[in-house]
């Protein structure tokens, strides 16, 4: 399984750019999944709906399944968050793991940068990012690339990890 990460700001595209990625990856015959960290409470579940009712009882893990889709849920209930590499290994294997977030693993990133967001840059501060992804020019070193040229990204990726002949 090769990993590549996107690192940002919100707001600076990185959920629009993955969208646009992952369809191009899958085209190529990879078997792509994602991991993506959430900084705040977030919940996939419906207030009203059994496996809402039965977490909200105490369960620690409720997992939905159907003729089309699975999806498990656990509980923290004030354990300690797990590592990137600890969800890693609850996956089922794939050729693409792309992560969002995890600004801080010591994974190759590509950040995608906008200026318009207000925040400063955060490859000068970590040597995992190998390349950025911009509306416009910025003053790096790095690798830049289009942020309105997802092709050219995603070659950019897959020469990267190893991954340019596809499977």
């Amino acid at each position: 399984m090769k990993i590549f990460g996107f690192a940002g700001y919100s707001g600076s595209g990185k959920t629009t750019l993955i969208e646009k990625l992952i369809p191009l990856f899958v085209q190529r015959g990879l078997r792509v999944s994602l991991i993506k960290h959430a900084h705040h409470t977030f919940d996939v579940d419906q207030p009203g709906k059994d496996s809402f009712r039965h977490r909200h009882a105490g369960c620690t893990e409720v997992l939905v399944t159907s003729s089309r889709r699975w999806a498990l849920m656990h509980e923290l209930r004030g354990a300690p968050e797990p590592t990137l590499q600890e969800q890693m290994e609850r996956l089922s294997p794939c050729d693409l793991l792309l992560v969002e977030g995890f600004k801080h693993e010591p994974i190759s990133k590509l950040e995608v940068y906008r200026a318009e967001v207000g925040e400063s840059m955060i490859h000068p501060h970590d040597s995992n990012i190998v390349a950025i992804a911009s509306d416009a020019k910025v003053d790096s070193q790095l690798p830049q690339l289009d942020l309105n040229a997802p092709e050219a990204i995603a070659a950019f990726v897959l020469k990267h990890v190893g991954l340019e002949q596809g499977r």
